[in-house]
């Protein structure tokens, strides 16, 4: 049998490393310090180089992390909140905020990315806080021009949990509308849910789940006739489907280039190859933005601004990702998707022989798989793959499962081993269907329990498990 990466969990680091619930007595040397971060990394890092993970780890080669990091340590004690003391990163916040409004179509608008009229933004740390960010822009922006006061957001059922994370923070109605047998968003359903009380329509360009890509222009032209937002979510796409348009792929336009965009959300710390923690939002116009920002004038420690979410930040992912940008370069970008739909093309053929399976839509490199069989779980091919050193993203609603290809997955042989592993996993699936164990029972309870509150209860327990010292 071939052999498989390491599959630790929590529970192994626990059991191999020994736990810290209080600080200890006297502190560690710093050498002894760092060879146990040592060790648990390297473990890790067996199944990502590997290419057994599904997004996860966008680049991954060892000399791009270690600039990564080079360019970290010389801006670690870095903080944007304090201007006057570190100008070098607001400069580059700057910066990565421009670069990526030009590559999704900013110059469109015939203004200047950062003037007023034109496309602006900020930094985030992450994917969940531009979406939430922009949600909450909008919720106050309506609330002051058009004095909204029971806000909703119209959104495909197929766009990312994050937007609902957002509703339930900021107490905005998510209107969520089943999608097409696609899983594109459905423009005619969306048009049937807009009403006076909603600020924002959403697509994604692509979904997380099966990598398929919404009509953005029918839906944000749905927007602007109604004279409201509309937001696309490029956070998995932002840095592939510009350079996949220029290699000639089908790629629809969902960016500023279209009228009724007004928001994108656009992770650099997917496939843009920063360092994690860093993603940019985007408007159309400093207006809007000024709704995102806060201010404080009457506060006892003085007058207070930050742009987003958080106060401090860590300027040293700042200046990885400006490093990981103006690195790379449009050649680089170019050539990484060149690879990377090379490498979706490959499987997306391979694919097609596995008669048990089917591709959902058409995908550029988010590859989302369902049962063509009765007598198939996929759920179950889930656990095959997982016991075969896979990590792959299970969905649900419906059920299925997906890899995003990444630049690790364009490496000799990986794309080969995941074809010969998910036909393997098939045919164990086929020979023993009623296998117990593994997440299967898991999804299966999950899919078909009425009371979703037992299905978030246990949800919940789990993380609070991510938290116990034993």
């Amino acid at each position: 049998m071939k052999q498989q990466p390491n599959i630790a969990t929590v529970q192994t680091w626990r059991e191999r490393f020994g736990t810290n619930a209080r600080l200890p007595a006297q502190g560690k040397p710093r050498e002894a310090v760092l060879e146990e971060i040592r060790a648990m990394a390297e473990r890790e890092a067996e199944r990502w180089r590997a290419g057994f993970a599904s997004g996860a780890v966008y680049h991954g080669d060892r000399e791009h992390i270690e600039f990564l990091n080079r360019a970290y340590a010389l801006e670690s004690q870095s903080n944007p909140l304090h201007v006057d003391l570190w100008p070098s990163t607001v400069k580059m916040e700057a910066e990565i905020v421009s670069m990526t409004a030009h590559m999704l179509g900013a110059g469109a608008l015939g203004h200047e990315p950062g003037t007023p009229e034109g496309v602006c933004g900020t930094l985030s740390s992450g994917g969940s806080e531009s979406i939430q960010l922009a949600m909450r822009t909008y919720r106050d922006y309506f609330r002051s021009k058009k004095n909204i006061t029971a806000p909703e957001m119209v959104i495909p059922a197929s766009a990312h949990v994050a937007f609902e994370k957002a509703a339930q923070y900021f107490q905005i109605k998510p209107v969520i509308v089943p999608v097409q047998d696609d899983m594109r968003a459905n423009a005619d359903a969306m048009r049937a849910a807009i009403t006076e009380n909603t600020i924002v329509v959403v697509g994604s360009a692509p979904s997380f789940p099966y990598g398929q890509i919404d009509p953005i222009e029918e839906l944000s032209e749905l927007a602007f006739e109604r004279g409201i937002g509309f937001h696309t979510d490029a956070c998995l796409g932002g840095f592939v489907l510009p350079f996949a348009e220029k290699l000639g792929y089908p790629v629809p336009r969902f960016d500023f280039r279209l009228r009724g965009v007004t928001s994108m959300s656009c992770d650099t710390h997917k496939f843009g190859y920063a360092a994690k923690g860093t993603s940019v939002v985007l408007y159309r116009g400093a207006e809007l933005r000024r709704f995102q920002y806060f201010t404080s004038t009457e506060w006892c420690g003085g007058l207070y601004a930050s742009p987003s979410f958080a106060g401090s930040r860590p300027g040293g992912l700042s200046a990885a990702c400006w490093a990981a940008l103006t690195s790379i370069g449009e050649a680089g970008y170019l050539e990484a998707a060149r690879r990377i739909l090379g490498a979706a093309d490959h499987l997306k053929a391979e694919l097609a022989g596995i008669p048990e399976l089917r591709l959902i839509g058409a995908p550029l490199f988010v590859l989302g798989l369902q049962s063509s069989s009765a007598d198939i779980d996929i759920f179950r091919v889930l656990d095959a793959m997982t016991e075969r050193g896979w990590s792959l993203n299970g969905l649900h609603r419906p059920a299925g499962l997906h890899i995003c290809v990444t630049l690790r997955h364009t490496e000799p042989g990986v794309a080969a081993r995941f074809i010969a592993d998910l036909r393997e996993a098939v045919e164990q699936v086929k020979n023993s269907p009623h296998a117990s164990g593994g997440m299967a029972p898991i999804y299966g309870m999950a899919n078909s329990l009425p009371d979703r509150g037992v299905v978030a209860d246990a949800l919940a327990e789990h993380m609070d498990g991510w938290y116990r010292v034993e």
